[in-house]
């Protein structure tokens, strides 16, 4: 998995584009049992394609658009999300997400190939801007859970769920 993360580093993964900062990724060796054994460019390409993900999300919640979400994200995590975005909308408030580090580690990897889910301890900022007004910010810690799902050409994500501090 140290290849990976130098893998990831130079694709540019090592950390992305968040406003003007970059987020720091770690991506710890997978620590999956089972009978089918994960390839190391299955979990490149999840890790990848998550953190994509990420963009997606940023994307929605600080335009207000639920198609953000169309590429990376499916099922229930697509669900939600876009029933979050349409109510913030509705309020005339915005948020803008500045992630700062990402701890990510593949904890399952379904026999059939067709799940993957991976853990995420994440540091990021929270802006909330109502009617475009800056009402104020928090820095947040959290856990997220993800359930990945490949499609035709990559992995998106059909549950993304963050466990309570």
């Amino acid at each position: 998995m140290l290849r990976n993360i130098l893998l990831l580093s130079a694709l540019g993964l090592g950390g992305f584009e968040a406003g003007s900062a970059q987020a720091t990724v770690h991506v710890k060796s997978p620590d999956v049992s089972g009978t089918r054994a994960l390839q190391e460019q299955t979990a490149t390409a999840a890790i990848r394609n998550y953190l994509q993900a990420w963009e997606g999300f940023k994307s929605a919640f600080e335009q207000n658009r639920v198609d953000a979400l169309d590429r990376d994200f499916i099922g229930t995590a697509k669900d939600k999300l876009s029933a979050t975005v349409q109510q913030q909308e509705s309020l005339g408030i915005r948020s803008k997400y500045q992630d700062k580090v990402h701890d990510i580690q593949i904890v399952f990897y379904s026999p059939d190939g067709l799940s993957l889910e991976l853990i995420d301890d994440v540091e990021y900022n929270v802006q909330l801007i109502d009617h475009d007004k800056a009402a104020g910010s928090r820095a947040v810690k959290a856990r997220y859970v993800t359930v990945m799902t490949p499609t035709e050409t990559k992995w998106r994500v059909r549950v993304f769920q963050a466990l309570p501090e």
